[in-house]
Parts: structure tokens; C-alpha cells; sequence
């Protein structure tokens, strides 16, 4: 069984993390942004990236901002003037950005997501591959929600939100908030002199619950502590973990590699691949089946390989990208689960090929594998084999 030791040590060994930066860390209480401060995250996170952590920076403040550079005085209420805040602030909050990481030599890009972007399995995974491809041409992504178009009905809540499901769509190993507080406190330090910091918790106790209704947020954000707590909780439903920081600090992403560091760690009680494969063990409504030659059932059932498209000699169903597939042997028993990065369609005009010819055929290439070894469990797990 983990225990926060193991945890922390895992965690030093992490090579994806997501950022989240706070209104609070970003701007003074004017909405004048801390240029000074994002410089120091920027040098922090710069710092991880050296040592081949890759990094997602996920980011609020663009109200803030606008709030400042329009002379508001708080955060608008109307949900058309918040738009159009946003959209003055937007542009002084990427600048800021752009001229912190630029004096180090780092290209950014700005990703701007709506709650349409995740709740479409197509576009989810879109915004994946754009930001797996930044990672790999090694662009760090900054990460906003849209508020110059999102509606009240079709928000994230708050950019914590927006920073979990983050960590999910990416399989990060961790979370790293960034607030105006050392940490997670039992209660509102601001309020209760005696507040204890929690050091250490665990994603889904239910002692986290009496923290829900406590701290509210800060004049120019919308989130608080049960926001933190709910982001904290949706990214370890993917197995990552939580750190909650103070990002004043010098070194305000040294938690990652040192308990000594301060703030609190929310854990989750397994690695990310593993509560990745656990779900994909659990579906039981597959949209198809590939069936495989047997040189592909030994690669995947043996191996643990991806499944390519030479290894596959039919596709029965109809299922798009994404979607939950069977794979088989010729005799029809079940040789693995998967998710697939093809549509039915187009796994039929690709079937026998090798990955090389997937453009050629398709006109245009997604992925070389019809399912990665991680999107793939075997048969070989006792949990896939519960499946009819």
C-alpha cells in the first residue's frame, strides 16, 4: 500500500506536471499584474523543464488583468462584461507571459479551451494531441478557459476546474497550485488564528469535506478552497497527485522534489497509468472490435505493445476515435480493451498497413497506432478478464 513517503518519492520521478496560477498570485489587489513574481514562476518552471520535467501551465487572471488595465476596481458581475474584461486582459496577461519566459529562451503558446472542448470526446482529444505536439516541439502551453465566450452554462466553474481536468486529459503525474497561502488549512487562516496546515492528505477522505464550505474567493477569482479541493479530487481520478503551494516563494515548485518545501500534498492512491488502464479494464459496452493475426495477439498480450495497424485483420462495429474497442484473436476470444485513435472507418482503409503508410491511405496521420500500449489492457489483467 502507498504511503506518503513512497508517494513523494514517486513523485520526484515525475515527467509531467500541470501548473496552476491563481488570480491572487498573478495580480495585486488593484488587478495590476506581479510582473516580478511571474518572472520568479517563470525561472521555477524553466527550472523543471532543465531537469526534463515537462510542464503545462494552466493560468487565471485575464479578468484581473482586464479589471486592472480598465481601472474597475472589481471583478465585473455581468457575465458580457466579464467577456469583454477578459479580452483586454487577456492580451496584457500573454505579453507578461511572453516577455517572462522569452528572457529565458522559452516559446509559449496560448491554448484557450471552453467547457464544449471537453465534453466533446473529439475535441478532448484534439486539445490533447495540440498539447502533446507543444510538449514534444518543446513549446510550454499556457492554458486559459475562454472567457471571452463562455457562457455561464458552459463554464469550467473556476480554473481550478479547468487545471484538473487538465491533468486528466494529459495523464500528468501531478497538480501543482500555486496560491497566495502556504497550503491547505483546516480552516480559513484568514479568519482562525489556531488554523492547522495539512501536510498531507488523502484525495477522497472524507475529512477534506468540511473544508468545502469554508474560505471563500479572493476579490477578483472565482475560486476557493472547495474548488482547489474539487480539482484536487477529479485529478486523481487519473491518479495524479496535488500539491497546494505558496507561490511567493523563491522556489515556489520545489515541492515536487522536496517535503521540506511546504505547502500540502493531496495523494491519490494509484499511479495515473494505472487508474488509466483500471477504467479502461472496467468499461464493459464496447463500440467494436478489431480482431488480430497472432503476431499482434503475442505483442500485445506478451509484450505489452501498442496495437499497429499491420497487426490487424478486421474491424467489426462502428466507433470513433476514442471510443472503447475489443480487440481479438481469429477464434474470436478476447485478447485486450482499448481505446482507440482511429474511427471505424478509417481503421478499415488502414487495416494490414504499416504505420508508414497510415498518410498515404488515410491523407493525413493522428497517430502510428491504432491503440498506445497505454490506452490498451490485456487480457492478462485479472480486471479485463472479468469483462463477458
Amino acid at each position: 500500500m502507498d504511503t506518503e513517503r513512497s508517494i513523494r518519492d514517486r513523485l520526484k520521478k515525475a515527467k509531467l506536471i500541470v501548473v496552476k496560477l491563481g488570480s491572487a498570485i498573478l495580480t495585486d489587489t488593484r488587478g495590476a499584474l506581479e510582473e516580478e513574481r511571474i518572472a520568479n514562476i517563470a525561472a521555477s518552471i524553466d527550472g523543471l523543464r532543465t531537469q526534463g520535467v515537462e510542464t503545462v501551465l494552466v493560468t487565471s487572471g485575464a479578468v484581473a488583468a482586464g479589471v486592472g488595465c480598465l481601472g474597475l476596481g472589481e471583478r465585473p458581475h455581468a457575465i458580457h462584461q466579464v467577456q469583454a474584461t477578459a479580452a483586454v486582459g487577456q492580451t496584457r496577461l500573454i505579453d507578461t507571459y511572453e516577455s517572462a519566459f522569452g528572457e529565458l529562451g522559452v516559446h509559449i503558446a496560448l491554448v484557450l479551451l471552453t467547457h464544449d472542448d471537453v465534453a466533446s470526446r473529439e475535441r478532448y482529444l484534439n486539445a490533447r494531441s495540440t498539447l502533446r505536439t507543444l510538449l514534444e516541439m518543446g513549446v510550454l502551453p499556457v492554458v486559459n478557459e475562454n472567457d471571452t465566450v463562455a457562457t455561464d452554462e458552459l463554464r469550467f466553474g473556476d480554473n481550478d476546474v479547468l487545471a484538473g481536468l487538465v491533468t486528466n486529459l494529459l495523464d500528468a503525474d501531478a497538480l501543482i497550485m500555486l496560491t497566495d497561502q502556504p497550503g491547505l488549512f483546516d480552516r480559513d487562516p484568514r479568519v482562525h488564528d489556531d488554523a492547522r496546515l495539512l501536510r498531507f492528505e488523502w484525495a477522497h477522505e472524507h475529512g477534506l469535506n468540511a473544508l468545502l464550505q469554508d474560505t471563500p474567493p479572493g476579490p477578483f477569482g472565482r475560486g476557493g478552497i472547495a474548488s482547489k479541493v474539487a480539482a484536487a479530487r477529479l485529478a486523481a481520478r487519473s491518479g495524479a497527485c496535488t500539491f497546494i503551494c505558496d507561490g511567493r516563494t523563491k522556489n515556489p515548485l520545489d515541492c515536487l522534489h522536496s517535503p521540506k518545501a511546504g505547502g500540502t500534498l493531496i495523494a491519490a492512491k494509484t499511479t495515473p497509468l494505472v487508474a488509466r488502464k483500471r477504467w479502461i479494464a472496467d468499461q464493459s459496452s464496447p463500440k467494436g472490435e478489431l480482431v488480430l493475426d497472432a503476431g499482434a495477439v503475442k505483442a500485445v498480450r506478451e509484450a505489452g505493445g501498442s496495437l499497429l495497424p499491420v497487426g490487424v485483420r478486421d474491424c467489426r462495429g462502428r466507433f470513433g476515435r476514442g471510443d472503447l474497442v475489443n480487440c481479438v484473436d481469429a477464434h474470436g476470444q478476447l485478447v485486450a480493451k482499448c481505446l482507440v485513435n482511429y474511427s471505424s472507418e478509417e481503421a478499415k482503409k488502414i487495416l494490414g498497413a504499416a504505420s508508414s503508410k497510415i498518410e498515404s491511405l488515410l491523407g493525413y496521420v493522428s497517430e502510428p497506432e491504432l491503440a498506445h500500449r497505454d490506452n490498451l489492457v490485456p487480457t492478462t489483467d485479472e480486471r479485463a478478464r472479468k469483462s463477458p
